[in-house]
């Protein structure tokens, strides 16, 4: 990246109206911060407050949320990098702020459709009273505070009851989609010995049933800590496992509750483990990240109604599995007042209608996806904006890899004109975001319009110091509630420190490459570890997807540094693949138009020594390129965790190329 801005991304591309930003939760919650001190200030003032008076902030964002539960005091105790305590003294429910009875009963708390579009709805009394029940059988079941919960599901409302009924007695919750096989599953729940899984024998995707019955055999046996196995469906059911309707059924009208239905939450710890969360393991076995309650709700509850203005009475959609941390932030949009809208099914079934269906009649007012779906529409004949009006919809949130300046123009122009467009960048090491939207300030395309309030972003360059209007390390100076209380069976947090600690002591690398802009909004160029360094300048992969992805005969593209010459040390060359449309030929002069496009929209740096052509592209499950497992496969190293992989298959198209030899 070579650091300009271009010219036609210097004037926003959409700005707030002033009076619908006076009356967002944003601007309602800055108001009540400064009757508290804050100053009365821009955005970038605001945020540096929340930073400096971080005790004060927090406070006053538990008070305006309105959470349930007793903060205690102090806000934050050893305020240090990793080893801060917060609310130390605090008690709460995650699941009882999620199923709060301020809201209307009566409301839609879930609205689940496939892509066959079978629909479910569960109003929000309907979902206390089933996870109440939930609860219920977990606690038959034994199931104590500290257990661990394992779900193996589609993106189904079961997963939703099954998360907020671990909440209400302690236990904690890991999920994982149908789709991992079972090595994948394995390297998960394996590692955390699940009491109880709840799991499906099949699920549709594409228009075909997946069979699992094999796949799920296989798993429970190499679970030795398993005492019960729950099954969505009531047919064919294993052997000693009961059906979901059966594990409740019990309980539906005996469950412990109080008057108004709701379960009994159990007052806990601020940093108790809410869930485990995993990650994507290309490079060995994944990372159990263990979040806490208080951090998470905090955390979720700032992004989701400050940052993103959810209401109540919003419904909220985002495409995404249970095993991506997307799904996490969802289901937190309860305790906001939102619906939830859940998709189970291929983005494309249907000729790609079926899900904007459900987004048009469902009257989505948020539509979340990956910029890898966007980049896919893009390149699909489908413009939504041609049959569905969306008078609904405000914000279209797009993360999981860096939405390009191009993506917001799609948006604009092929869902709909005149929409907040929110890229946000965080990740599952702190189920949450570190940059993200805000509804008062501008969108200038392609970039994150601001750093979170009370996270305390800063991009840094290779010597430790701060840099502004040049790439560098995204890092945050600061602690910050929602990151993890450590990584499972890791007791001294030798590998938690690893993981985030030692690029820069007491401060925390997320390992993204990143730039600020002058006016404090931030461009994410993919991960630090998969940048390119031919001749010592250090370029992200993200602007060369930008360029090339532009010609109509290149659907997708991946690239590599090289070891240049093999086996030599300090030195690299850029390879490009390039999946190409059908019909579109890698010829020479298509190469010259895919260098000529990277020279001139990027820079001289960027341009690859070597063009292939390949048929598929690997990436993980929740649609992130995997640049670090191809390189390992190009140059003849082994890749260790292949099930973290949607498509491991496509890894042997990059194996031994005789291009790549010269």
């Amino acid at each position: 990246m070579d650091g300009t801005t271009h010219a036609e991304d210097s004037l926003p591309m959409w700005v707030p109206d002033p009076a619908e930003a006076a009356a967002t939760d944003m601007a309602r919650f800055q108001r009540f911060a400064r009757s508290r001190g804050a100053p009365a200030a821009d955005y970038a003032v605001f945020h540096a407050w929340s930073i400096a008076a971080r005790d004060a902030f927090w406070q006053a964002l538990w008070d305006y949320c309105g959470v349930l539960g007793e903060a205690g005091g102090p806000v934050l105790e050893h305020d240090a990098l990793p080893g801060a305590r917060w609310f130390p003294h605090a008690s709460l429910n995650y699941a009882a702020n999620l199923l709060r009875t301020d809201f209307d009963d009566a409301s839609e708390a879930i609205v689940a459709t496939d892509e066959e579009g079978q629909t479910r709805r569960l109003t929000r009394g309907e979902l206390r009273r089933e996870v109440a029940a939930c609860a219920s059988a977990l606690r038959a079941e034994g199931v104590q505070a500290g257990d661990r919960v394992a779900a193996w599901l589609p993106n189904v409302p079961e997963a939703v009851i099954l998360l907020l009924a671990c909440a209400s007695i302690g236990a904690v919750f890991s999920s994982a989609s149908p789709d991992f096989g079972v090595q994948g599953v394995l390297d998960r729940f394996g590692q955390i010995e699940p009491v109880l899984l709840v799991a499906c024998t099949g699920y549709r995707y594409a228009g075909k049933r997946i069979a699992l019955g094999d796949r799920l055999g296989a798993v429970r046996a190499q679970l030795p800590s398993l005492r019960r196995l729950v099954v969505l469906d009531a047919d064919d059911l294993p052997a000693d496992a009961c059906s979901w309707s059966q594990f409740l059924a019990p309980h539906r009208s005996d469950a412990v509750t109080s008057g108004d239905g709701a379960p009994e939450y159990r007052a806990l710890p601020f940093a108790h483990p809410l869930y485990i969360l995993y990650s994507s393991g290309t490079t060995g076995m994944p990372k159990c990240i263990v979040h806490g309650a208080g951090g998470a709700l905090l955390q979720h509850l700032k992004e989701l109604r400050l940052h993103s203005d959810v209401r109540a009475g919003d419904r909220v959609f985002y495409f995404t599995t249970c095993g991506w941390m997307m799904w996490n932030w969802l289901v937190s949009a309860l305790g906001a007042g939102a619906t939830l809208l859940l998709f189970d099914g291929a983005p494309f079934a249907g000729e790609g209608r079926a899900l904007w269906d459900f987004v048009a009649a469902e009257r989505a007012t948020h539509f979340g996806t990956s910029a890898k779906y966007l980049d896919a529409l893009a390149k699909s004949p489908l413009r939504p904006h041609e049959h569905w009006p969306l008078p609904e919809l405000r914000c279209v949130l797009s993360t999981g890899s860096p939405l390009a300046p191009e993506g917001f123009d799609f948006v604009a122009a092929a869902i709909k004109p005149d929409i907040r467009i929110s890229s946000v960048s965080g990740g599952t090491d702190i189920v949450s975001c570190f940059v993200l939207g805000n509804p008062m300030l501008p969108v200038h395309r392609g970039e994150i319009q601001c750093k979170g309030l009370g996270m305390a972003v800063e991009v840094w360059n290779s010597e430790g110091e701060r840099v502004v209007g040049e790439p560098g390390e995204l890092v945050c100076t600061h602690a910050a509630p929602s990151m993890p209380i450590g990584f499972w069976n890791d007791p001294d947090g030798v590998r938690y420190r690893a993981a985030y600690f030692e690029r820069f002591p007491g401060v925390w690398c997320h390992g993204d490459w990143c730039e600020e802009s002058p006016r404090g909004g931030l461009r994410i160029f993919g991960r630090s570890d998969a940048t390119l360094n031919p001749g010592g300048v250090r370029i992200g992969t993200a602007e060369i997807y930008r360029q090339v992805e532009r010609l109509p005969e290149v659907l997708e593209a991946i690239a590599i540094g090289q070891t240049w010459p093999p086996g030599a040390l300090g030195d690299e060359r850029v390879v490009l693949f390039v999946k190409l449309a059908p019909g579109a030929t890698l010829d020479a002069a298509l190469e010259a138009r895919l260098r000529a496009a990277i020279r001139e929209g990027a820079s001289p740096h960027h341009v690859p020594a070597r063009i292939l052509a390949v048929t598929d592209i690997p990436r993980t499950r929740s649609g992130k390129l995997v640049e670090l497992a191809v390189r390992q496969v190009v140059e003849g190293r082994p890749v260790r965790n292949v099930e973290a992989l949607a498509n491991p298959e496509a890894l042997a198209l990059f194996a031994q190329r005789p291009e790549l030899a010269s």
